[in-house]
Order: C-alpha cells, then structure tokens, then sequence
C-alpha cells in the first residue's frame, strides 16, 4: 500500500492500528484482520482470464493525455490482424469513453450461463466498460474506493473473455484505487506490462513520473513511453508546430533519465478526436498520416514486447 505515508502494511499486526492509519478508509477493515488472507477473487480471476494471452495496461499519472485514444489505437491495430482476438476492459469508472471511441454508444450489457458477455464492435473488438451500466450517457458516477474496487473485481471475475489475444486496460489518471486493486487482483493472472503516455510538457511528465514509480514499486514491467501530442502537423501544408513545448526534454529525456524505451511519438491530428467522437478506426480513415504511421510502429512494439516475454521462460527450458 502506497496510499498513506508510514502505513505498516496490511499484513502486519500493526495494520489498522498504527498512528498513520487515522483517516485511512481502510482503517477498520485493516483492524479487523479481513485484510491478512488471500483474496479468493485472486485465484478465481485467474481462472476466468486463463484463456487470455497477454494483459496491457495503460496508464498515466496525468489525466487529458489521450489514454483512452492509446488504449482503442492499439486495440484496432492489433484487431486488423484478422487471426488475433482483441478485448479492452475501461476501468475509468467516473470517466468511461471506451464505447464513444469504439463506437458502442447506448449498448448494453447481457448475461449467459458463463458471465457478464462482453459488447462487440463492428471490428470484433470485445468491451467491457461502466458506461454500459449507465441509464444515460449523461449520469455521474459518485463512488467511494471500495464500490469502484467492487465493480473492478465483478469485471475481472465474471466477465466472460473467452479465448482472447490481448486484454487491453483503460485506466483513469492516477495511482490510486483503481490501479492498486486491478494489479492486485490480477497478480495470479499475471499482467504482461503497461504503457505509460504523456504529452511533451513538463506540467504532465512531472506526473508521470510518479506513474512510473508506482509500476517499479508493485513490480510492473514497463513496456514503454508514448508521448501524444508531440507536434502539431497540418493535414494540409505538413508544417509541424509545437503546440506543447518540450520545455524539460519531453518523453525522450524522460526515457533516458529513467532507462525506459521510448515507443513512439504522435502527432497532434484534429482528425484523431474527429474519429473518437465518431466511434470511428483512425487507422483505416487516415492510413498515410504521420500519426497513423506512429501508432503502427506502436502497436509492432508493444506485440513484440509480449511476443517476446512469452518466449523467455521457454528459451530458458
């Protein structure tokens, strides 16, 4: 737990008790010992995602950088291999755009025998999201940790994925609850790693940074850095302007100072948002732009990544 400085930890007998434990939410349920077993859930996820190769989470300490735009770019680039089986899981629960991005706006969710059934997009990309949930687009969300960590287990636990590719992780900014209870619910399952994006500004890799230390610290692998909105090019003339100057190095220094891969840098394109708000693959709509040619090279290098970790422990056999 990282939450409250000088917490001593939810396994020991100080837990709930320890004078840093005031004002924590979490206080009672520490003091009352239900914190020291396993959680069950762990275990029963883990079962439930058995048919899904590799899990991708993506994350930033900063919220506006285009988490969301990342998450579906890489879930159509992967999609566009007609022989591999995409999902992504939206656990921004106050903030779900996922259906909007992939155009699965006033879709709901159903139930079999087998769980909660994911909604499918034209380009057979399964989604999960609390949008679905929603009476109206319109409604908020107004949840304390423990529901958002509730309803983060339920997807996890009971939704069924079936025989999947990849599982892509929409998370809100942060490195709060949500991000704490899907790594831990998912540390049987085993996530493969998470990309972290920023914009070129020091306001946002400031943030981002901490994002990365919240992986080194709950020992997430990092695959890499995208920094969105590097430049702005017009999709007439081609001129590049900095639209969010790199006024600390941006991403690349950032990658260089904490020894992280660099992934990729896209372009500002105001047909980006056009194909979000439109539910729309910018892939396919704007194959020959600057940004469609980065997130391609993206995506190769996030599949390699996984590719190759799988391969690891049978090289070593």
């Amino acid at each position: 737990m990282f939450l409250f400085t000088g917490c001593p930890g939810i396994c020991t007998e100080q837990a709930g008790k320890a004078s840093p434990c005031q004002g924590c939410p979490n206080q009672a349920s520490c003091a009352s010992g239900q914190t020291q077993g396993p959680d069950p859930a762990v275990e029963q996820i883990k079962e439930r995602l058995d048919g899904v190769r590799y899990k991708v989470l993506v994350l930033s300490g900063k919220g506006g950088v285009g988490k969301s735009t990342l998450t579906a770019q890489l879930a159509f680039g992967i999609a566009s291999d007609e022989s591999k089986q995409v999902a992504v899981l939206d656990i921004d629960i106050c903030g779900p755009s996922m259906p909007r991005i992939l155009g699965l706006d006033g879709e709901q969710v159903h139930q079999s025998g087998s769980g909660w059934s994911p909604v499918y997009s034209e380009d057979g990309i399964a989604l999960m999201s609390t949008a679905f949930l929603l009476s109206s687009a319109a409604d908020a969300v107004i949840w304390r940790g423990p529901k958002k960590n509730g309803l983060i287990k339920q997807f996890l636990r009971d939704v069924d994925w079936g025989e999947t590719d990849y599982l892509n992780v929409d998370t809100p900014p942060g490195t709060s609850d949500e991000h704490l209870s899907t790594v831990q619910l998912l540390s049987a399952a085993k996530i493969d790693g998470a990309v972290v994006v920023t914009t070129p500004q020091e306001a946002a890799l400031q943030d981002v940074r901490k994002e990365v230390d919240f992986c080194r610290k709950l020992k997430l692998p990092v695959i890499g850095v995208v920094e969105n909105m590097s430049v702005f090019v017009c999709p007439k003339c081609k001129n590049e302007s900095q639209i969010f100057p790199p006024t600390s190095g941006g991403a690349e220094k950032m990658c260089h100072d904490m020894g992280l891969d660099l992934l990729g840098k896209v372009p500002l394109d105001p047909r980006i948002a056009r194909c979000c708000d439109e539910g729309r693959p910018f892939l396919t709509e704007v194959p020959d732009s600057p940004a469609c040619t980065a997130y391609r090279a993206i995506v190769q290098r996030v599949q390699r990544f996984c590719e190759v970790k799988l391969e690891e422990p049978k090289a070593m056999d």
